[in-house]
């Protein structure tokens, strides 16, 4: 936006102008967070659930933003070094900044979401678009209604493809982001039970994910799994439909040391990646699917960089493997983790640390923490450590090695660090709320001598 004057930006904004930018120029960026701004910034106010972010646009300005939005309340009064643009409705005003930017960019746009995976499908996907696009990809966790639009307004001028994440939590959410973004490929990874607490069924849960697809214009195309019939009665008939998963369009034919080979609607890939665990695989196949829906080939060998907290392999000194997937946890992605763990056939020893999920409903919640003891028996996990009152049943259920339960995760470490061996592969693993991240932390700085 650096070549938007004041006025531009108020009005895609929809903010009213008490003082214009010096010089005519425009923001180099957006921010919501004072302590994150730097020189040039526009800064938007927002209310959150202790501080209104308007009480910070003062000290924005004297910290040499270009300009604040904040509400008329907060509006600084008097001669001002940048812009001050007023609005009843910060957020408002951001995502219609963002929704205007979308459309300056003119770049395509490709909206992922999904029960699990969409984060890896997002990071796998802007490594395949990379090589013939100028691409850019919502940072870490910006997919929500503040994050998208911040990962929209962070593509600078001549981006050729936007990879946007789209977050779930209930009806009309995607329906709302996907408003701000107007994607033209829609990519539903799959349909699980996350958030059943919340929407009740995973019928419910498909006619949320489906928001998205019936958000893409006439000459759009779905990307959605070959085995989800759940998704059929929202696919509007005039969209161009690819499905992806074995049985699909796009589909894994081998996976061997040397590379993956995919059929995509008859046509062989041959791609080199450095992952083979099956999960990542399909989001492979989804990703490839939503390249050639942009008219982008792919083939050969791609360096993906997925983002923090989703599997991500620390290497401790004494030859002990963290895996690293603390960022959330529903049954689908315990699964896949699990199963990925069990087909690490380099693991002296395989341990897992499990933590309660969330969000699932009284009615689930103790079949699917059931489950997840069954599964890390028939993963050969040899030590189960589990985290909290709802992952105590998977412990209960666990029919393999020893097992190990704490009420929470500050005990986990120190638990667990005297029992490590080198060549052990230990999967951590839970939702966010029971805060593992601390024990991957810990455990990253633990010593192993046996």
């Amino acid at each position: 936006m650096k070549n938007w004057d004041t006025e531009r930006v108020a009005q895609a904004a929809g903010a009213r102008i008490l003082a214009a930018a010096p010089g005519g120029g425009g923001p180099q960026r957006v921010a919501i967070d004072s302590r994150d701004l730097a020189p040039g910034d526009l800064f938007i106010g927002l209310a959150g659930a202790r501080e209104d972010g308007g009480r910070f646009a003062t000290q924005a300005l004297e910290a040499g933003a270009w300009g604040v939005a904040v509400r008329p309340v907060f509006a600084p009064r008097g001669p001002q070094t940048g812009a001050v643009l007023t609005t009843e409705a910060p957020l408002a005003a951001l995502q219609a900044l963002a929704h205007a930017w979308r459309q300056e960019l003119g770049a395509r746009v490709v909206a992922v979401t999904g029960s699990t995976g969409k984060t890896s499908t997002k990071d796998i996907l802007a490594a395949l678009l990379a090589r013939e696009r100028r691409t850019v990809a919502s940072p870490r966790n910006y997919n929500t209604e503040i994050g998208l639009p911040l990962a929209i307004l962070a593509a600078p001028a001549g981006t050729q493809v936007l990879v946007l994440e789209l977050a779930m939590r209930g009806p009309g959410q995607i329906a709302a982001l996907a408003a701000i973004c107007r994607p033209e490929v829609g990519v539903i990874v799959n349909v699980g039970p996350a958030h059943l607490e919340l929407l009740g069924s995973l019928e419910a849960i498909a006619a949320a994910k489906a928001e998205l697809l019936s958000a893409l214009p006439p000459d759009g195309t779905a990307v959605i799994p070959a085995d989800e019939p759940l998704l059929d009665p929202h696919l509007p008939e005039r969209l161009r439909v690819l499905r992806f998963g074995p049985g699909g369009d796009v589909h894994v034919v081998s996976s061997a040391s040397d590379g993956v080979t995919i059929e995509a609607e008859g046509e062989l890939i041959e791609l080199d990646v450095d992952f083979r665990s099956s999960h990542l695989l399909t989001d492979l196949c989804a990703a490839v699917a939503a390249s050639r829906a942009l008219g982008v080939a792919v083939g050969g060998t791609y360096d993906v960089v997925f983002s923090g907290l989703r599997g991500e392999r620390v290497e401790l000194a004494g030859g002990v493997t963290i895996i690293n997937d603390c960022y959330n946890a529903n049954p689908m992605s315990m699964r896949a983790a699990l199963e990925q763990l069990g087909s690490d056939t380099l693991a002296a020893r395989r341990l897992a640390v499990i933590g309660d999920m969330l969000e699932l409903g009284a009615a689930d919640e103790e079949r699917y923490h059931r489950e997840l003891g069954e599964l890390a028996r028939d993963a050969g996990v040899l030590l189960l450590v589990t985290v909290g009152p709802r992952a105590e049943l998977a412990g209960e259920a666990f029919r393999g090695g020893e097992h190990i339960h704490v009420e929470e995760a500050g005990e986990v470490a120190s638990t667990l660090e005297p029992l490590l061996r080198r060549g052990d592969v230990v999967l951590v693993k839970g939702s966010r709320g029971v805060g593992l991240e601390t024990v991957a932390r810990a455990l990253a700085l633990a010593r192993v001598t046996s």
